[in-house]
C-alpha cells in the first residue's frame, strides 16, 4: 500500500502550471483544500502503519525472544523514517500551497463579454448571425432559457454590472438614477470590473455603457476605457477615450461604431498579451446594434429584402381587452405601420451582420494568439424587443417573452461544446459568473448566482471517492419594471406585508361591509360603495351633512313645514322661451370677495355665501374675454334666503325627493353652496326653479361648478405646499423668562451653533427638493416647446409616443412612405411578475401598479394570447402572490433564488401557508 506522502506527491505531480493546461485552471481554487485533505489522510495512514508494525513486533518478541533488541531497533528506525516522511510531506504541501498562490494569477482565464443592445431571440434575430452561431453553438453551450429581469436598457445594464435586481440598485428607468450621482456613489464602486481589476485582471470596456453616461469621468475598475457618450448611435457620436472626449462623423468605415469597437478591442488584447503575457484580460464589447437608428454598414444595406421573422402569432393581435391598459388601448396597426415593421426588422438584421463579423474577428484573434482554450467567450443581449406584437409597432419594456428572453451563449474551459442547457439564466447572474471564472470571492449582496456550477460533472476528488454534485438551481425569478409601489415620504421602502392587497382589492373587501352598502342616509356614514360602468366597485364620499346633523335635521323636519319644489316632467311646466345661444366654451367666473372679520371657524358658518360679483365671462380665442348674458344669473340670493322651488337629491346626485307639504326652514337650516343651489338639513340638494326649466342655465351652472372645483383644488394644493414649507421652517421656541446670564456660556454657544446647523441643513434640504422640482418642470417645458415648434401632434397624455418620417433614417434602405405616429408604452406600465419554468409548470403571473392581474400558461398558450387569470383558483393565486412578494423584497443570492432540486415543488397542492383572503377565484 502506498504511503500518504507518495499519494500526495503523485496527485500534485499531475498539476502543471503551464499554458497548455489552462482549461483545467478553474479547478485550482480547490487545490489548497485538497492539499489539506491529503495531509490529514497521509497522517492517518502513517499512524495506522506504525500501529500495525508495533503490533507485529510484539508477536515476534513472544516467539523469538533472542531477537528482541534487533527488532526494537528496526521498529525505531522505521518510526523515525515515517516521522521524517510526514515532516517532508507537510513541508512539501506548504511549498505547493505557496507556489499555487503565487502562480494562480498567471494562469487564470481571459474573459470576453460581447453584449448587444435590444437584440431579441423570439423574433429570429440569431438566424442572421451564421458565424456567431457556428462559433458559440458548436463550440460552446446555448442557454435556451435566458432572461433579462427588467426589459429596459439602463436598468438591465445596471443589473449586469452589479449582479442585482432593479429594486436593489434603484435604476428604475432609462432616466431616473441612470449614471446619476447616487449610482456613481453607491453602486458603481461595486461592479464586477472593480473586483476583477483588484484581483489583477487587465480590464477594458468598449462601446455603449449607460444611457445617461455623459463622458465626464471614467468609472472605477476599468484600465482601458473607450465608451459611448449618451445613447446608441452608429454615426455622429462622441466617445470618451480614457477621459478625453473624441467626436466622430458619418464616414465609413472610419466612424462606424461597430467596427471601431471590434478593432479597438482586438488591438488592446494583442498589446496586453505582448507586454503582459502572464496577465489575464477581461474585455467588454458593448455593441449598439440592433438598437436605433439601425444604420447598417454599406455592404449590408441590401440584405434581407424579405425579412419576415418578426411575424409571429401575436403579430398585430389587437386589441386585447383582457390585458393591461396600454394593450386595451392599442388597436390593430394601420398599413403604414405594418410596412414600417417590415422595414425595421430588415434594418435590424442588417446591423447584426457587422456584429457577426465582430465575433468572428475576436475568435480568429484568440486562435492566432493561442488563447482560445484559456478564454471564456460570452455572447448575450441586455433585453429583447417587439415589432408589431399585440399591435405595438416597436419597443420593449413589456413583461412578455419577446421582451424578456435574450440570446445567451458561452464557450471556454470546461464548457461542453454543442450543448443546450434548459436551466434559467438571468442577467443578474453575469457578474457573479465572471467573478467565479476569475476565482474571486462573490459578494453576498449580489442577487445572482454563478452558472459555472451548471458545467460541473462528476469527477474524482481522490482515487477512492467521487464528487456527487447534485445540481440545485432556481426555477422562478422576478421580472420588474418601474418604481416600487410602496414608498414612504423620506424615500425608505415600506416593508412588504405578507398579505398586502392591491387598492382595488381593498376597496372590494370594504364594500362587503354593511355600512358601505347603504345609501348616504345613515347617521355618521361618510362613504358609500357604488359600481361604475366598468363593473368595478368604487368608494364615494357622502356629500352634505350626513351623520353630523342628522338628529338636528330630524328635529327640524318634525317641527317645521315647508313646500319643497320637485321638477315636473310635464310639458306645461317647461320653460320654452328662447334663450340666447352660447358657444361651447369654458366659462370662467370672475369674483371679488369681501372679508368678514366675524366669520366663525366651522363648516356651517364658513359655508355661508359671501358677497360675490357673479359676472360671467367666456374666452374667445380672437376677441379675448367678453361678458356673457346668462338667464337667471342676475338674481343674487342673500344669506339664508331659500329659493321657492328646490330639487332634492342624495349626495350621489341621482335620487329625487318627492314633494313634501309645508316645511318652512330657517336660515340656519340650509347650507348655501352656490348662488343657485343649497344643501338642506335632510341631506338633499335644492336649486332654484330656473335650473330645472332651462337646459342652457343648467349647463352654464354645471360649468361654473366644475370651474369652482378646479380652482379650489389648485388652491388646496398651493396651501399644502405653504403648509409643508412652514412646517420645515418652524422657528425654535425660546424661554424668554429665564435669564441668559444664569446659563453657562458654553451651553448658550452650543445651542446657537446647533440651531444654526439645523437651519442650514433644513434650508439645504428644501433647496435640493426645490431644485429637483424645478429641473423636472423645466424639462417638461422644454419638451412642450419643442413639440410646439415642430408642430408635434403625436404626443398623448399618459402614453409614450414617437413620430417617424422620411428624414429619420440617414442610411439605406430609406423610408419613403411619409410621416406617421405610434404609441409604444404607457406611464402606468409598472409591474412585477413571477416567471416559473420547471418540469410541471411554465407560466407568467403579473401584478400591475393599477391592480390589474395577468396570468399566462405557456404549456397551452406559448404566445400569451389569452389572459387566463380567471381560470385560477384562490389558493393558487394566493401562493403566487406570496412568492412574488418575497422576490420583490429579496436581497442577496440566498433570498433571491428559489432553488429546487430533483423533485420540483407543487405550487398549489403542497402549499400550507396563510391564505391571502383578498383573492376571489
Amino acid at each position: 500500500m502506498a504511503s500518504g506522502s507518495d499519494y500526495f506527491r503523485g496527485e500534485l505531480s499531475d498539476l502543471t502550471l503551464s499554458q497548455r493546461d489552462a482549461p483545467n485552471l478553474p479547478q485550482l481554487k480547490t487545490t489548497t483544500a485538497a492539499a489539506a485533505r491529503y495531509e490529514v489522510q497521509e497522517h492517518r495512514v502513517s499512524q495506522k502503519n506504525r500501529a500495525e508494525l508495533r503490533g507485529g513486533g510484539d508477536c515476534r518478541l513472544t516467539a523469538m525472544a533472542g531477537r528482541r533488541q534487533s527488532a526494537s531497533l528496526l521498529f525505531i528506525l522505521l518510526g523515525l523514517f515515517f516521522f521524517i516522511a510526514d515532516g517532508s510531506a507537510y513541508l512539501s504541501g506548504q511549498r505547493w500551497k505557496s507556489r499555487l498562490q503565487r502562480d494562480r494569477r498567471n494562469v487564470r482565464p481571459n474573459i470576453i463579454l460581447i453584449l448587444t443592445d435590444d437584440q431579441d431571440i423570439e423574433l429570429g434575430s440569431m438566424q442572421a448571425m451564421n458565424k456567431t452561431r457556428k462559433i458559440m453553438v458548436q463550440g460552446g453551450t446555448h442557454f435556451t432559457n435566458a432572461f433579462a429581469t427588467t426589459p429596459m436598457c439602463c436598468p438591465s445594464r445596471s443589473s449586469i454590472l452589479t449582479g442585482k435586481y432593479v429594486h436593489n440598485h434603484h435604476t428604475y428607468t432609462n432616466n431616473e438614477n441612470c449614471s446619476s450621482p447616487s449610482w456613481q456613489l453607491h453602486h458603481e464602486p461595486h461592479t464586477f470590473a472593480v473586483h476583477l481589476n483588484n484581483s489583477g485582471y487587465r480590464t477594458a470596456f468598449f462601446g455603449k455603457y449607460l444611457n445617461e453616461y455623459n463622458g465626464s469621468y471614467i468609472p472605477p475598475g476599468w484600465r482601458e476605457w473607450v465608451a459611448l457618450v449618451k445613447n446608441s448611435r452608429f454615426y455622429n457620436y462622441t466617445l470618451c477615450r480614457n477621459g478625453i472626449r473624441e467626436k466622430h462623423g458619418a464616414e465609413y468605415p472610419k466612424d462606424y461604431l461597430t467596427d471601431i469597437i471590434t478593432n479597438e478591442s482586438v488591438n488592446y488584447f494583442r498589446t496586453s498579451k505582448r507586454i503582459y503575457p502572464n496577465r489575464p484580460v477581461m474585455m467588454v464589447l458593448s455593441h449598439v446594434a440592433p438598437h436605433g437608428p439601425e444604420d447598417a454598414a454599406p455592404q449590408y444595406s441590401s440584405a434581407f429584402p424579405n425579412a419576415s421573422q418578426h411575424i409571429t402569432p401575436s403579430y398585430n393581435y389587437a386589441p386585447n381587452p383582457d390585458k393591461h391598459w396600454i394593450l386595451r388601448y392599442t388597436g390593430p396597426m394601420k398599413p403604414v405601420h405594418m410596412q414600417f415593421t417590415n422595414m425595421l426588422q430588415r434594418r435590424r438584421l442588417q446591423t447584426l451582420l457587422s456584429v457577426d463579423d465582430s465575433v468572428e474577428k475576436v475568435y480568429n484573434m484568440l486562435v492566432e494568439t493561442g488563447e482560445l482554450d484559456n478564454t471564456y467567450l460570452i455572447y448575450m443581449s441586455d433585453h429583447g424587443y417587439h415589432i408589431g406584437q399585440f399591435g405595438l409597432v416597436k419597443g420593449k419594456s413589456m413583461p412578455y417573452e419577446f421582451d424578456i428572453r435574450v440570446p445567451f451563449y458561452i464557450r471556454g474551459p470546461n464548457v461542453e461544446a454543442g450543448a443546450i442547457s434548459p436551466h434559467i439564466v438571468l442577467n443578474i447572474d453575469l457578474a457573479p459568473t465572471l467573478l467565479d471564472m476569475a476565482g474571486v470571492d462573490i459578494p453576498a449582496d449580489m442577487d445572482g448566482k454563478s452558472i459555472l456550477k451548471l458545467f460541473d460533472t462528476d469527477r474524482p476528488v481522490n482515487r477512492f471517492q467521487f464528487k456527487q454534485n447534485r445540481k440545485v438551481w432556481r426555477d422562478s425569478f422576478l421580472v420588474e419594471r418601474g418604481k416600487p409601489l410602496h414608498k414612504l415620504g423620506d424615500g425608505k421602502e415600506v416593508a412588504h406585508e405578507e398579505n398586502f392587497l392591491p387598492k382595488y382589492q381593498r376597496v372590494r373587501d370594504l364594500c362587503q361591509r354593511a355600512e358601505y352598502q347603504t345609501p348616504c342616509e345613515q347617521p355618521g356614514q361618510k362613504w358609500q360603495c357604488l359600481e361604475d360602468s366598468n363593473g368595478m366597485m368604487r368608494l364615494f364620499k357622502c356629500k352634505g351633512m350626513a351623520g353630523l346633523y342628522s338628529p338636528r335635521a330630524q328635529g327640524l323636519l318634525a317641527s317645521r313645514t315647508a313646500t319643497i319644489y320637485s321638477p315636473s316632467t310635464s310639458a306645461d311646466n317647461c320653460d320654452c322661451d328662447p334663450t340666447p345661444t352660447v358657444k361651447k366654451k369654458r366659462l370662467m367666473t370672475k369674483r371679488k370677495m369681501k372679508a368678514r372679520k366675524s366669520l366663525a371657524r366651522n363648516r356651517w358658518a364658513r359655508s355661508l355665501p359671501l358677497q360675490w360679483d357673479t359676472n360671467q365671462y367666456t374666452l374667445d380665442l380672437e376677441e379675448g374675454y367678453r361678458p356673457v348674458g346668462l338667464k337667471n344669473a342676475s338674481r343674487r340670493p342673500q344669506i339664508g334666503q331659500l329659493e321657492e322651488g328646490e330639487e332634492g337629491s342624495s349626495g350621489m346626485g341621482d335620487s329625487t325627493v318627492p314633494p313634501s307639504a309645508g316645511i318652512s326652514l330657517s336660515p340656519s337650516a340650509a347650507l348655501k353652496v352656490t348662488y343657485r343651489c343649497s344643501i338642506l338639513m335632510n341631506d338633499t340638494v335644492s336649486c332654484d326653479k330656473g335650473l330645472y326649466k332651462s337646459l342652457q342655465a343648467w349647463k352654464d351652472h354645471k360649468l361654473h361648478i366644475e370651474h369652482e372645483i378646479e380652482t379650489l383644488q389648485t388652491k388646496i394644493k398651493n396651501l399644502r405646499e405653504v403648509k409643508g414649507h412652514l412646517k420645515n421652517a418652524r422657528p425654535k421656541e425660546c424661554n424668554c423668562n429665564q435669564d441668559t446670564y444664569q446659563l453657562p456660556a458654553y451651553k448658550g454657544m452650543f445651542r446657537l451653533k446647533s440651531e444654526r446647523f439645523q437651519s442650514l441643513r433644513a434650508a439645504s434640504k428644501d433647496k435640493k427638493q426645490w431644485l429637483l422640482k424645478e429641473q423636472k418642470r423645466r424639462k417638461k417645458l422644454r419638451k412642450l416647446l419643442k413639440r410646439l415648434r415642430n408642430h408635434d401632434t403625436c404626443s398623448m397624455p399618459g402614453l409614450t409616443c414617437f413620430t417617424h418620417d422620411n428624414q429619420h433614417w440617414q442610411t439605406a434602405p430609406f423610408w419613403t412612405m411619409g410621416p406617421f405616429c405610434a404609441c409604444t408604452s404607457a406611464n402606468n406600465n409598472t409591474y412585477s411578475c413571477l416567471r416559473t419554468i420547471n418540469d410541471t409548470h411554465n407560466f407568467l403571473f403579473c401584478e400591475f401598479a393599477t391592480g390589474f392581474l395577468e396570468y399566462f400558461d405557456f404549456n397551452t398558450d406559448p404566445y400569451q394570447l389569452i389572459n387566463a387569470v380567471s381560470t385560477l383558483d384562490r389558493q393558487a393565486l394566493n401562493h403566487m402572490h406570496l412568492q412574488l412578494t418575497k422576490l420583490r423584497g429579496c436581497k442577496g443570492h440566498k433570498q433571491c433564488n428559489q432553488e429546487t432540486g430533483v423533485k420540483e415543488r407543487s405550487y398549489v397542492k403542497d402549499y400550507r401557508g396563510q391564505i391571502w383572503e383578498g383573492w376571489v377565484g
